[in-house]
């Protein structure tokens, strides 16, 4: 089961990929046309944005990530010795490679996982979990993330974030150039050029939250397996079940300390609820959660 999981989430990678590359083609092209009246040289800006994006988040997506939330490397147990040999035990139980391990320094409980492999992962627990959780409730925290690791869920997630950041900044680049009228071009087919203007603008308004929903498809989708997950590194969902509860009773993180394109890695949203379906949430809803946990 395990490496089926881990298989899937390999073939997931390429497919997000390239599903993201195609999107961001279409995002070029409207970008092309809205300021340059032709769609190639939009393409191959869009094409050369994204895989610039994806190689630096692939060189730097650790620290990317953990300046982004701003979260503090601890390099000995001495610094936080209990966050620190929680996570080596959980570490150890499944297989991977100790993590780098990071604190941000704010009052709301939470945590996550970031990195491109098991072999430069990294973690980031607020100073809120530290001081709110107990040792078993921690526990099940960092083994939700270690599964996360070890499924190489935090990949996918890591590219997700790279590749809908670089197509909201396509779009936002296009947008931005709406007071100006889009590139000065001949328009000697008028009928066709509004279409094909109009057409232009509604993807590079809506490109942005479309490739928002795919990302957060994913993460909501990857949560239940890895509750699973540390329910089966731990033997223990009560230990799970008591820190969601306590995390999902908190208030969320101050805004100056979590980024808003990587909020799907946290363990639970880190941000402010918004009345909107499901569909815009970045993670399942809480009560399923426990209630998965709770049959276990």
């Amino acid at each position: 089961m395990l490496f089926e999981q881990i298989a899937k989430n390999k073939r997931k990678t390429i497919v997000l990929f390239i599903g993201f590359f195609l999107f961001m083609g279409i995002v070029g092209a409207a970008l092309g046309y809205y300021l340059l009246g032709e769609w190639v040289p939009g393409v191959i800006i869009a094409i050369v944005t994204g895989i610039v994006y994806a190689v630096y988040m692939f060189s730097q997506s650790t620290d990317v990530v953990m300046s982004l939330n701003h979260a503090q490397e601890i390099t000995s147990a001495d610094q936080a010795p209990d966050l620190w040999h929680i996570v080596e035990d959980m570490a150890l139980v499944a297989n991977v490679p100790m993590p780098r391990v990071f604190i941000i320094d704010d009052p709301s409980p939470n945590a996550f996982a970031t990195g491109n492999d098991p072999e430069h992962a990294a973690v980031a627990a607020t100073s809120g979990i530290l001081s709110v959780l107990n040792r078993e409730e921690l526990e099940g925290v960092m083994a939700h993330e270690m599964t996360h690791v070890r499924n190489y869920d935090i990949r996918i997630q890591t590219i997700a974030v790279a590749l809908t950041s670089a197509i909201a900044m396509l779009a936002n680049f296009g947008t931005h150039f709406w007071y100006f009228g889009g590139g000065n071009r001949n328009r000697d087919n008028k009928d066709g050029n509004i279409i094909a203007m109009i057409a232009s603008i509604l993807v590079l308004v809506l490109a942005p939250i479309a490739a928002t929903l795919v990302q957060l498809a994913i993460s909501r989708n990857r949560e239940f397996l890895a509750d699973a997950g540390a329910v089966e590194l731990t033997r223990n969902p009560q230990g799970l079940i008591n820190a969601l509860n306590k995390i999902s009773q908190s208030e969320p993180m101050s805004d100056e300390n979590v980024s808003p394109e990587s909020a799907a890695l946290y363990i639970a949203n880190p941000l402010k609820e918004k009345k909107l379906t499901n569909l815009f949430a970045t993670h399942p809803p809480m009560s399923e959660r426990i209630a998965a946990l709770q049959k276990m």
